[in-house]
């Protein structure tokens, strides 16, 4: 396991990409998540062989968008323990005290309340990320920002893809190192309504 867009392989939580979609701009404010729309993903490579993937399934939270005033403030909650890899003795192993703790420390967080802005589009955001209890600063960057319309809600919406890098032992996770990679890819794919 080496490398797994919040939060990896348990949330090994080194590389959050949060994918930020169907904010609508036309009404500032908050937005809850659009659940059928939202997923977090994570991703490891392995001894560097391969790579191994999965999700959470549960989350929820809000956003608040405003470009014009450029704020932009985040809040999103992960269930750790419905991780999901596809295997159900490897999701247990990931549930574990060697890695998510998802009996002790059953939620993670991302937080933001800053973000570096170009015009209307923000091109960091800078928060926390919470794990097994520990929070450690984390600044997300933008790899691609777009709004428009959509005809199909019939309002203009923003989204876009972001990412950082963190240890996981930041967070006391050893377990594995260094044949897992201390840096996890963690991916957010969220959509959000007013």
């Amino acid at each position: 396991m080496n490398k797994m867009r919040w939060t990896g392989i348990f949330l090994f939580v080194s590389v959050c990409l949060l994918r930020c979609g169907l904010l609508s701009a036309k009404e500032v404010g908050a937005y809850q998540l659009d659940l059928g729309h939202t997923s977090v993903y994570w991703e490891v490579v392995h001894m560097g062989t391969s790579t191994i993937r999965g999700r959470f399934d549960r989350l929820q939270g809000q956003v608040v968008f405003d470009p014009v005033a450029q704020r932009l403030e985040v809040g999103i909650t992960v269930d750790v323990g419905s991780v999901s890899s596809g295997s159900s003795a490897f999701d247990a192993v990931l549930r574990g005290p060697a890695l998510l703790s998802a009996q002790d420390h059953p939620q993670a967080f991302f937080t933001a309340s800053q973000a570096r802005w170009e015009g209307e589009v923000p091109r960091e955001v800078r928060g926390e990320m919470t794990l097994r209890g520990i929070s450690q600063a984390l600044t997300l960057t933008t790899v691609r920002w777009k709004c428009g319309f959509n005809p199909l809600f019939r309002a203009r919406v923003c989204g876009g893809d972001f990412e950082a890098r963190l240890r996981r032992t930041d967070f006391e996770v050893h377990y594995g190192v260094p044949l897992v990679a201390d840096e996890v890819l963690d991916a957010y794919d969220v959509h959000g309504h007013r």
